[in-house]
Order: C-alpha cells, then sequence, then structure tokens
C-alpha cells in the first residue's frame, strides 16, 4: 500500500527485502489527497520539520485531480518494479483503503502486506495509520515502511 510514487530507493528497498526469493507486487495506491483531512497533514508536516509543507497542504489535490495524480503515480510505480525485474500489477483506490487491501490479501493468497509512506506521527501515535489498522484486519504480517525521499 503507497499514497504516491515509489522512488527509486524505494523500489530497491521493497525489491531486494526477500533476497533472491521470487516475489510479485500487488500495488494499492490511495493518493494522499483522498486519506486524510488537511488539518491532521498539515500537523504532520510540522513534527516533521516541514512548515513549507504545512503551508502548502491546501494546495494538495484532491478528488478527481487526486486520482488522476494517483493514476500517474501508480504506473511510474508499476512500471520501475517492473524495470527491477519483479511482476507487479496494481489499482487505484479512492475510498476504504483498508477494505480493499483485505479484499486483494485473499484474492491473491498474499503472505504479507508492506505498507510505504511518509511518516504520519499523528496517526501514528494513536495506532489510526494503515499499518496499525492493517495488522487487525487483513490477517498477514504487515510491514511498516517510510518512503525513502519526496516522489
Amino acid at each position: 500500500m503507497i499514497e504516491k510514487a515509489l522512488t527509486s530507493a524505494d523500489v530497491e528497498f521493497v525489491t531486494t527485502l526477500h533476497g533472491d526469493e521470487p516475489v510479485s507486487f500487488h500495488v494499492l495506491l490511495q493518493p494522499r489527497g483522498e486519506q486524510a483531512d488537511r488539518l491532521l497533514r498539515a500537523i504532520d508536516d510540522v513534527a516533521l520539520g516541514e512548515l513549507d509543507e504545512a503551508v502548502r497542504e491546501g494546495e494538495t489535490p484532491e478528488g478527481e485531480a487526486a486520482l488522476s495524480t494517483g493514476r500517474r503515480a501508480l504506473e511510474v510505480s508499476l512500471a520501475a518494479l517492473r524495470a527491477s525485474g519483479s511482476d507487479a500489477e496494481g489499482q487505484l483506490v479512492d475510498d476504504h483503503p483498508l477494505d480493499a487491501l483485505k479484499t486483494m490479501v485473499e484474492e491473491v493468497d498474499a503472505d504479507e502486506v508492506i505498507v510505504l509512506t511518509d511518516p504520519h506521527y499523528v496517526e501514528e501515535f494513536f495506532h489510526r495509520d494503515w499499518a496499525s489498522r492493517a495488522r487487525h484486519k487483513v490477517g498477514v504480517p504487515v510491514l511498516k515502511l517510510f518512503s525513502h525521499s519526496k516522489a
């Protein structure tokens, strides 16, 4: 599960987690503008010391603009995973990401879930982030990773 395009560092990180073992990726992406309200995102930015980002939270695409940005981010991420030699497919999620994740885990008989996002300290503190909530919902191990850099 991701919220933005994977960077090359992210791709290298997730594709090497299991060594030489063959892995296929089933990616769900929910654009950042569709996840949480602006206030929580701004608080996260302030907690990270990214005051400029907090000021620009109002510029984060929402609605159809977020979905359009998300489609491009998903295409870029899938292409990068495939270029690394991995099998990869994915879908954009515009509502109820954990329900979509549970369905995907069941459909593909997944062994584990990787949640790769920027830090969301407020949500993580209250265990309302995707990884914390997924651990109670999907029935497989959930690995929480932080994105290596801005995409």
